[in-house]
Order: structure tokens, then sequence, then C-alpha cells
């Protein structure tokens, strides 16, 4: 009887710690990072010196890929968890975005191109062929 009472005991103690467990383990990040506009998806994430850092979809994952450390520093306000693990030394640059997809950031390895003396950065070739095919319709996203 007492074995008995002992199990069933330990399988709600189990139960309750996984409930624990998961809701401690929610992100308090709700925003990518990334495309800053949208949600993020708690299957799509990255491990970034040991924080997971979430993401709103593959692509998004692909892109943190191309300079992790730059995108840890320039992404703190919608991924609190990287402020402690983030660069003290690097600097973001004055554009953050792109012009053609405005909610998506750029980096210094971004594609990038002159347009009226000054080097414009997009987040993907794509943007930089769209850009040029019509640049008055983006240049008011430059700032």
């Amino acid at each position: 009887m007492l074995k008995h009472v002992f199990t069933k005991t330990l399988i709600v103690a189990a139960f309750l710690m996984g409930i624990a467990v998961t809701s401690q383990a929610a992100p308090a990040q709700k925003i990518c990072p990334l495309m800053i506009e949208d949600e993020i998806d708690e299957e799509e994430f990255v491990v970034y010196k040991g924080i997971k850092v979430y993401t709103c979809c593959g692509t998004c994952k692909k892109l943190w890929s191309q300079n992790p450390d730059y995108y840890a520093v320039v992404s703190v306000e919608q991924a609190p968890q990287l402020k402690a693990v983030a660069s003290k030394t690097i600097k973001p640059m004055a554009q953050r975005f792109c012009p053609v997809y405005s909610d998506t950031r750029v980096h210094p390895k971004s594609p990038t191109m002159e347009y009226k003396g000054k080097k414009i950065y997009f987040s993907k070739e794509r943007a930089l062929t769209r850009f040029k095919s019509n640049p008055a319709k983006y240049e008011k996203n430059l700032k």
C-alpha cells in the first residue's frame, strides 16, 4: 500500500515538474530579430553562444548564420536574452534595414550598391535587383 502511494506521488511530482519546466522554457522573446514585424515560431531557432534565439522562419535562420555576431548586437531589443552575450565592440551600421524588404535587417556583409553617392545595403540579391529596377519606389525607405 505504501509503495503504491509513493509511486503515485512520484508520478504526480514528475507531471508537475514537467509543467514547471515547460512554462520556464517558454521564450520571453515574441518578435523575430531579423524580420521585426513577424512573430517567432518556437520551432525555428538558432543557438548563439548557448542562448536560444527564436526566428520566424527558416529563411531567418539562414540569414542569422551569415553574420551572427552582428545580428546579436542589433537584435537585443527583439531578443533580450542576447544582452548578456552580445559583443560590446561591434557597432551597428547607420542603415539597419533593407530598403526593399523594409522590415528585414541588413549587416555589413549584405549585398550592396552605390546610390546617389551612398552605399546601400540589401537583405538579399533579389532585393538589390528589385531596387535597381525601380529605385524611386524604394527611396523613401532609405533612412
